[in-house]
């Protein structure tokens, strides 16, 4: 049993029941279009980053090296693009790091058609969820992106230190993603500050179902599916803790002007 501090015993099955039920939601006909368009968008981005840093280094390690060495024969031209390719390399080795943020930042923008498709479909039989105001989400997606980047940069300074780099990584995204989602997850019913008591009450919970999550992005390829796939887990995962603990709360009201997309 996984316990969170504070709250009623929550069985480890309900982890394995929500991942599951994510699995399928993700490959079924309503997701599609969610899918599409955030593969798409994360693919163009992943292609111009790559293009844009390789070409901004080659252009500035030739002159500077030119400056460095203003005698040198003509192999300092071809230094540069080898140093383009050197930066090419090590920006797939960041890429590994980064998919993450980006990837979530642009699935960002479906997360509430996401959620909205999981509840009506899984549980027709509850209140649909509201979506959180656009300028709310806008702030909750940069304050997740800084935050991620932190945690990842932190774990990529720990990859010189062998046994801890992968594990750090792991730990850092599982502790990251399962916060943020749930709290997003949450907020569709709650306020802010009832979504993060929740996630509070239930931190064990939510950690583990986060580290499910952390396997996915420790996946190439996979892990541009990881941002719907938390999206979706955690939406059951809400879903299940509330009718075991008492029942989902009346959507909270929220201004018709305010409303929007939201990004976690």
């Amino acid at each position: 049993m996984l316990r969170g501090a504070g709250a009623l015993p929550i069985s480890n099955g309900m982890i394995v029941t929500a991942a599951r039920l994510a699995l399928a939601d993700i490959l079924s006909p309503p997701f599609r279009a969610a899918l599409w368009k955030s593969l798409g968008l994360t693919l163009i981005v992943l292609i111009v980053l790559w293009f844009a840093v390789e070409a901004v280094f080659e252009w500035l390690a030739v002159p500077l090296l030119t400056n460095l060495f203003p005698d040198a024969p003509g192999w300092v031209d071809s230094a540069g693009t080898v140093a383009g390719w050197g930066a090419g390399i090590a920006l797939a080795i960041a890429l590994v790091f980064l998919i993450g943020p980006i990837s979530a930042i642009i699935a960002g923008l479906f997360l509430d058609d996401v959620a909205e498709v999981v509840e009506k479909q899984s549980y027709p039989n509850t209140p649909n969820g509201r979506a959180v105001p656009f300028v709310q989400g806008v702030i909750l997606s940069a304050k997740f992106f800084g935050v991620v980047i932190l945690g990842n940069l932190l774990a990529l300074l720990l990859l010189v230190v062998p046994g801890i780099n992968l594990v750090a990584f792991f730990l850092v995204n599982g502790y990251l993603v399962g916060r943020e989602y749930f709290e997003f997850a949450a907020m569709r019913y709650r306020s802010e500050a009832e979504a993060k008591a929740m996630r509070g009450r239930h931190g064990t919970t939510v950690f583990f179902a986060g580290l499910v999550v952390a396997l996915f992005l420790m996946i190439p390829i996979v892990n541009l599916l990881a941002p719907l796939f938390a999206a979706s887990m955690m939406v059951h995962l809400h879903q299940r803790i509330s009718l075991k603990t008492g029942g989902l709360p009346a959507p909270e009201r929220r201004e018709p002007l305010a409303e929007g997309h939201s990004s976690v």
